[in-house]
């Protein structure tokens, strides 16, 4: 089916306003909040879509391999990621939104039986994966793909994969092509395969310091530089999956402080974890 050039708000259907949630607001961020009801204009909102791909080359032109961290934490937070002692069977991972490989390369370090089939939205990001002095096509091949719309299985044989790792990426794609990604992802993993998922959370720091004229839709808010970041709450992950095949593992709220020594400040952060299981046949 053809993609639309411009989705439309339609994630109320699946969004709920959680009758938990992560954290309590202050009356200070809670009347911000109730405060910003302005959306941006339907222009500026399919222009958005349209430009997603080039705003997030820029992004990657700007700031190169220098704007995230390394992810060490990888390993510590998802247990399938770890190397075994005495195993040596080779397992497969995807990492969808792989950037400029903050989380591969530590992996390839980490655990020398993994095989990584990696992507990314942005041309410039894939390439600077391929320019590291650590990228070895016999552990990680890696390509550009659209996960809303190109196909994985063009890249990886369908129903291969043991696990697919998606770190804060979801967040950055419109909120109606999100079961895309989904099925997307369900159709390389193999019957018994993971899908590793951890993304921004509802009422996180970042999502309370958008200023008004950033929100495109419920939750959904773009940034100065044109990239966009969608705030999860642990119900519409779950209905997310589940709508798409998946059964649930683990779906939980992660909170965390960010401290700025410099500025004397240490910020909430708010994070949803999960993990979730392609069906095996036989239950599926």
């Amino acid at each position: 089916m053809a993609q639309e050039t411009c989705p439309g708000i339609l994630q109320e259907k699946m969004e709920e306003h959680p009758l938990e949630h992560p954290r309590m607001l202050t009356d200070e961020e809670q009347q911000k909040l109730e405060s910003d009801s302005e959306l941006v204009s339907d222009f500026k909102r399919c222009k958005l879509e349209k430009e997603a791909q080039k705003n997030w080359d820029l992004f990657y032109k700007r700031n190169s391999v220098n704007f995230f961290k390394d992810r060490h934490w990888t390993t510590r937070e998802f247990e399938e990621l770890k190397e075994h002692t005495g195993n040596i069977v080779k397992r497969s991972l995807l990492e969808v939104g792989c950037g400029v490989g903050n989380a591969l390369f530590p992996l390839l370090e980490e655990n020398k039986n993994l095989m990584i089939y990696a992507c990314d939205f942005s041309p410039r990001a894939v390439q600077f994966v391929k320019d590291n002095p650590l990228y070895n096509e016999s552990r990680v091949k890696v390509f550009q793909c659209d996960l809303t719309k190109d196909k994985l299985k063009d890249n990886i044989p369908e129903g291969t994969i043991d696990m697919t790792s998606m770190l804060f990426v979801l967040s950055a794609i419109h909120p109606d092509k999100m079961p895309d990604v989904l099925k997307n992802i369900f159709k390389v993993l193999k019957p018994g395969g993971v899908l590793l998922f951890r993304d921004y959370g509802l009422y996180d720091h970042a999502m309370l310091r958008f200023s008004k004229g950033h929100k495109i839709s419920e939750n959904f808010y773009v940034r100065q530089d044109g990239t966009r970041a969608y705030y999860f709450t642990t119900d519409f992950v779950k209905r997310l999956c589940q709508g798409n095949g998946f059964i649930i593992d683990k779906n939980e709220y992660v909170l965390r402080e960010t401290v700025n020594k410099k500025e004397g400040l240490c910020v909430p952060r708010v994070f949803v974890q999960s993990k979730f299981i392609k069906p095996n046949t036989s239950i599926s």
